[in-house]
């Protein structure tokens, strides 16, 4: 059997990356952003809330 391989880039030329490379990426930033998510709009601890108070308010979650 013979192997087909792509033909190498020429300048300029853009290839895309594929799906299964970016997946692993993907999922790790979503769950990152779930959990600042939870922090700033979730979260009550007087603490946690006193740091995060402004991006409260910016994110449109009550507090007062």
């Amino acid at each position: 059997m013979s192997e087909v391989t792509a033909p190498p880039a020429t300048a300029g030329e853009v290839r895309p990356i594929p799906v299964d490379d970016i997946a692993p990426y993907a999922i790790f930033f979503a769950l990152i952003a779930v959990l600042l998510f939870y922090f700033v709009g979730a979260n009550e601890g007087a603490t946690i809330h006193e740091w995060l108070h402004d991006g409260r308010h910016l994110l449109g979650f009550p507090c007062h």
